[in-house]
């Protein structure tokens, strides 16, 4: 409870972060949240003592909605919010059809869904709900976000992946301080 305390302090502070949670409430999709690199970067910079920096490729925006599956819907919210801002790394998935994608079990949520993602750390989402609170979703817990440790999600499979993808996005470039843990 203490790092989702923290977690959601740091989040108020951030003007751009509140903006983009609340335009995406106002999308009023189902089980909805901005998560992965966009908040875990934007944590790990203030640990590290940054200024914030736009080290995301997206904004990843997730929901769960079993009554629309079709990819032009998410594609069309995508349209939306990049008008509305101005700014082209939005990305809008449906969680229920993203198992298809991954060769998984069919999700039953969000969270759930997130459980699948490749790193514990990006397995973070966070919403604004209708009384304006942030609801954190973050199935594997935020330790090791505050610990700076990056390790394969327990229900992510493709360990070569994991271990690419980690190499790939090098992120001890960026943040020095990262523990990343091979699989």
């Amino acid at each position: 409870m203490q790092y989702e305390q923290q977690l959601v302090r740091t989040l108020r502070q951030q003007e751009q972060i509140m903006q983009d949670l609340q335009r995406v409430r106002e999308l009023q999709l189902p089980d909805c949240y901005i998560g992965a690199g966009y908040i875990r970067n934007y944590i790990w910079d203030e640990l590290h003592g940054y200024e914030r920096r736009e080290l995301h490729s997206d904004i990843d925006v997730v929901y769960y909605d079993a009554t629309d599956l079709s990819e032009e819907r998410d594609s069309q919210l995508e349209h939306e919010l990049r008008a509305a801002t101005g700014n082209n790394k939005w990305s809008v998935k449906n969680q229920a059809r993203m198992h298809l994608r991954n060769g998984d079990a069919p999700y039953q949520s969000t969270e759930d869904a997130l459980r699948y993602w490749p790193e514990c750390v990006t397995a973070i989402a966070v919403q604004l709900d209708a009384q304006g609170q942030i609801r954190v979703c973050a199935p594997y817990g935020l330790e090791d976000l505050y610990m700076l440790v990056v390790r394969k999600s327990p229900s992510f499979v493709d360990t070569a992946y994991y271990n690419k993808r980690v190499l790939q996005k090098n992120w001890q470039e960026h943040w020095p301080k990262l523990t990343i843990v091979r699989a």
